[in-house]
């Protein structure tokens, strides 16, 4: 008996050692115009080397999609394989994550593995199924920021909080895991979420340079669902003085909005607030100068607003860039490289500018695309670029397969190993169409609406007004006229509610 007993557990640690670490780097509001694997208008004035990395020795996926297009509900539908409305997590306002559902790090910690979050969990209740946890409460601050503990208790760390996640996260992959378990580690940082405080030492990132404008900053929301124009996340209108753009004091014009200070320089030591004084002394003074002078008219107002917001957001992606090479370089010098799956994915996308927009919601695409990157030596061909439509539900049925799992028939996502296994290509038997949905909050008033992604097509329902919107996504990418009423389209109008409808029916919608 006791030789059985001895023979079985060499052949557990066996299949343990063959099975795959999972590192999964996360981050908050990551647009694809910010990663210049993905190309696009930003790709030569603020690369991304690192995340590029996992795009040179792994995959990158072109057609990626949330399913519901804000933080804690994208988190939640990763987490579970399931849609918004079957995990309960619907938005920020009023959803808070039931942690005793199955999820697929209780999955993975059942089956052996060692399981770990670090940073942004941003779901209200306490982690479940991890064997170790340090969390932001809420939103967290990049500044000085606290984290949460296992044991209850909340301890404020002197720094900045992309550094300080990627920190306990090495700490924890050098010092705190078993070595002969396999593990998954959930690095989840809060950047480039707004407001967008850049770390010291790119304060001056950019100075001197015009950032690109996107063609649309001016869109008037024409041949499109007057709902478009009702929203509050406009560049030109929306933004806080303090809050979003970083100026002291109170709004000396009327065409920025007074309310939210900047409580990331309340939580700067004297040090920080000096360094930081200084580096956005010259630009403000020259803004405040001509202001008082009345020299900018309101599209060259909207214009400063944007140079300001672009260049902290892409200040904020150097950081967190850097610190994803930090935690590549070590699994490299480590040589836990060769069987560690390492994925790079954020929330869902963002608008940088695109419609005249900040932040995300709609389904448009800025907002609906979510990076997804992976390395998997041996599994993913390096150079791959795949157009399979992929979406955040199938994250949690990849995981569970790679371990060796079986995935519970409840889970709606699909695992992606059958396309990372065959150079990209989706299978026959394929989804055809993407299903999204975002149910309304009072932040930002975008209407409610939902709908679906084709190759080619998308189609979106707003309840509210009872109206359809259908966009040519290949004669019409930046989705600037609706076709929904034109004759010629009523084919391709029919197929769209077809899909719709499917998928509705797929994923029990009600």
């Amino acid at each position: 008996m006791r030789a059985l007993t001895i023979f079985l557990l060499t052949l557990l640690s066996c299949a343990a050692a063959d099975r795959p670490n999972i590192v999964f780097l996360f981050s908050d509001d990551h647009a694809l115009q910010a990663i210049s694997a993905y190309g696009g208008r930003l790709k030569d004035i603020a690369p991304t080397p690192n995340i590029d990395r996992l795009a040179t020795q792994g995959a990158i996926f072109e057609r990626s999609y949330c399913a519901n297009s804000i933080c804690g509900p994208s988190r939640a539908c990763i987490l579970t394989g399931k849609h918004s409305h079957i995990n309960g997590f619907l938005d920020n306002n009023n959803s808070r994550f039931d942690g005793s559902q199955p999820t697929f790090p209780k999955a993975l910690q059942h089956a052996g593995y060692q399981t770990a979050i670090i940073g942004k969990w941003h779901l209200t209740s306490d982690p479940t199924g991890f064997d170790h946890w340090e969390i932001l409460p809420g939103q967290g601050s990049y500044y000085n920021p606290e984290f949460l503990e296992m044991d209850g208790s909340k301890k404020r760390f002197e720094g900045y909080c992309t550094d300080l996640i990627t920190d306990k996260a090495l700490d924890w992959l050098k010092n705190d895991r078993i070595k002969d378990k396999p593990f998954v580690l959930m690095c989840q940082h809060k950047a480039p979420h707004r407001n967008w405080v850049p770390a010291e030492r790119h304060f001056n990132l950019f100075d001197g340079q015009q950032i690109p404008e996107p063609s649309t900053l001016f869109d008037d929301y024409a041949n499109r669902s007057k709902a478009l124009a009702k929203q509050e996340m406009s560049i030109a209108k929306d933004f806080y003085w303090g809050w979003d753009m970083l100026l002291p004091g109170k709004p000396t014009d009327p065409r920025f909005m007074p309310g939210l200070p900047n409580r990331e320089f309340n939580r700067m030591n004297p040090a920080q607030q000096a360094a930081f004084t200084k580096a956005y002394a010259s630009e403000n003074d020259q803004l405040l100068a001509d202001l008082a002078a009345g020299k900018l008219d309101d599209k060259a107002v909207t214009r400063w607003k944007y140079q300001r917001y672009i260049k902290d957001y892409l200040r904020c992606v150097r950081a967190l860039d850097e610190n994803i090479g930090r935690v590549l370089d070590y699994l490299d010098e480590s040589g836990l490289s060769e069987n560690t799956i390492v994925i790079y994915s954020s929330d869902q996308g963002f608008y940088l500018g695109e419609h005249g927009w900040y932040d995300k919601r709609w389904i448009f695409e800025e907002s609906l695309s979510m990076p997804f990157l992976i390395r998997w030596p041996g599994v993913v061909k390096p150079g791959t670029r795949s157009k399979a439509l992929i979406q955040n539900i199938d994250y949690a049925p990849t995981f569970l397969e790679a371990a060796g799992i079986p995935v519970p028939p409840d889970i709606q996502g699909r695992s992606l190993i059958p396309v990372l296994k065959n150079d990209g290509q989706a299978p026959a038997d394929w989804r055809k169409g993407i299903y999204y949905a975002y149910y309304g909050e009072a932040t930002h008033r975008v209407a409610k609406h939902d709908g679906v992604r084709s190759d080619r097509y998308k189609l979106f329902y707003l309840p509210d007004t009872d109206e359809w919107q259908l966009f040519d996504l290949e004669k019409d990418p930046e989705e600037l006229t609706s076709i929904h009423n034109n004759p010629e389209s009523a084919g391709v109008l029919e197929d769209m509610r077809k899909l719709y409808q499917d998928l509705r029916s797929q994923y029990q919608v009600k």
